[in-house]
């Protein structure tokens, strides 16, 4: 049985609860759900802004992969969650400059959309990804 490996990294907000930023076990790599904190300040960015907030998100989210020795190109799988409807095509259209830029093989990911409400009222978006590890 393998085991758990923790992955933390500076370059993405701490987790403010009881989880890891990223956990590995035998080849898998989930990554938790990211929002739009920039990891410097850890303040949410671009308030009432879905294409500001979905681009710091997966940045944030990269940044954990590169910490676990992963890419975006190793994603299987992400799953985002708005809170707005009216904010799919302005994320959309964000989150495919975002693969076009670090899925450079053409191998795209999946991806689950579901509306929810998020835990901070600023937060629009928060995405999680579940990776492979070579």
């Amino acid at each position: 049985m393998s085991e758990k490996n923790v992955v933390l990294t500076e370059n993405a907000p701490a987790p403010a609860h009881v989880f890891s930023q990223g956990i590995q076990k035998g080849g898998f790599f989930q990554v938790s759900g990211q929002g739009p904190m920039d990891p410097e300040t850890n303040q949410y960015i671009g308030e009432g802004d879905v294409r500001v907030q979905t681009r710091r998100t997966l940045e944030n989210i990269r940044a954990i992969l590169l910490a676990g020795g992963s890419s975006v190109e190793d994603v299987l799988m992400f799953r985002v969650y708005l809170t707005k409807r009216a904010d799919f095509a302005a994320m959309n259209e964000v989150y495919g400059e975002f693969i076009q830029e670090n899925v450079p093989g053409g191998a795209l990911p999946s991806r689950t959309t579901v509306f929810v409400d998020l835990p901070h009222e600023v937060m629009l978006v928060e995405i999680d990804a579940l990776a492979i590890t070579s």
